[in-house]
């Protein structure tokens, strides 16, 4: 059974959940750790990518760790399908007429190229699924039934959050989606027994808490309850002005939910507490339970990433 998670200090550690793998990153380093179709870990460690003064200012951090998150995400996500898979990835098979132009023309750019589009069209259909789609639903129904200014903010409120946690919960319902999603569990758990100051063991790391406040779940929904305040005050006069309006302003939300985010994960009080819980409470379908040769898999990553001194990687 799972127990508090008795903190004796927060971290910035943190990772990504991956195909029979798990990404983690310190301070300093990312390490990859996957289980290879041979039961062994294939783990990989490089350095973490620094920004500059840009991660040091307010909001605009947010945007740039949204869109870092989102290539190396997807970069981190191919390596671990093709280590998963071992002989039965045929490389050559995967790639595109396009991908092997890219190649050819560009070379070592390729495949930084071919990231970043994949990154952008995955951002993109996001946007249209939970920033478009509600403002034309609501716009066109708002054409057959009046319903007022705070009537349609009201439901394109309510049509965002259900078309959120209506996609979350059925691409959890997916087997392999399912088995990546028991991972983010083990990289929870791991991260919850470092911060008690527990040796990383199995059983350690076994009984502790699933659900982590820091967790990329908790900063989606962050993202659409504060795009639902923010959002609300703009004009309803056309809809297609206020989508541009809405896409203007993503930045800004994306800023404003990473610094809601830190401040749950460094501070611990009751407006915190309140700000993280719904995002524990979506946690439930993105985060499983998993089983040994998962939190072996976590262990394997956030080992190599972590500070010799804890205060090193403070949140």
């Amino acid at each position: 059974m799972n127990q508090p998670n008795k903190e004796r200090f927060k971290t910035s550690v943190g990772g990504q959940a991956l195909m029979e793998g798990i990404m983690m990153r310190g301070p300093k380093k990312i390490c990859c750790a996957v289980r290879k179709p041979d039961g062994t870990i294939e783990t990989k460690l490089e350095d973490t990518p620094t920004h500059g003064i840009w991660t040091k200012i307010p909001l605009v951090r947010g945007a740039i760790s949204m869109v870092e998150s989102l290539i190396m995400g997807y970069r981190y996500m191919m390596y671990s399908a093709q280590v998963s898979m071992g002989d039965d990835y045929d490389a050559e098979a995967e790639e595109s007429a396009f991908e092997k132009w890219v190649g050819d023309h560009l070379g070592k750019k390729a495949e930084d190229i071919l990231l970043a589009a994949a990154a952008v069209v995955g951002g993109l259909f996001a946007i249209l699924l939970f920033t478009v789609l509600p403002t034309v639903l609501v716009g066109g129904l708002n054409h057959l039934v009046p319903l007022g200014r705070w009537g349609k903010v009201i439901l394109e409120a309510v049509l965002k959050v259900g078309i959120f946690l209506t996609y979350m919960g059925a691409i959890s319902k997916m087997k392999e989606i399912h088995r990546v999603f028991e991972y983010h569990g083990a990289e929870h758990k791991t991260i919850a027994c470092y911060e008690a100051g527990d040796p990383l063991t199995v059983e350690n790391v076994r009984k502790y808490t699933r659900f982590h406040p820091r967790c990329g779940t908790s900063f989606l929904i962050l993202v659409v309850i504060v795009s639902v305040f923010l959002y609300s005050v703009l004009p309803w006069s056309s809809t297609g002005l206020r989508v541009v309006f809405k896409l203007l302003l993503l930045p800004v939300v994306m800023g404003i939910s990473y610094e809601l985010l830190k401040w749950c994960g460094r501070s611990d009080n009751i407006a915190t507490r309140i700000i993280r819980q719904p995002g524990i409470w979506v946690q439930h379908l993105t985060v499983f339970e998993p089983d040994d040769s998962m939190i072996e898999v976590a262990i394997a990553a956030v080992t190599p990433v972590l500070p010799e001194n804890p205060e090193d990687g403070k949140w």
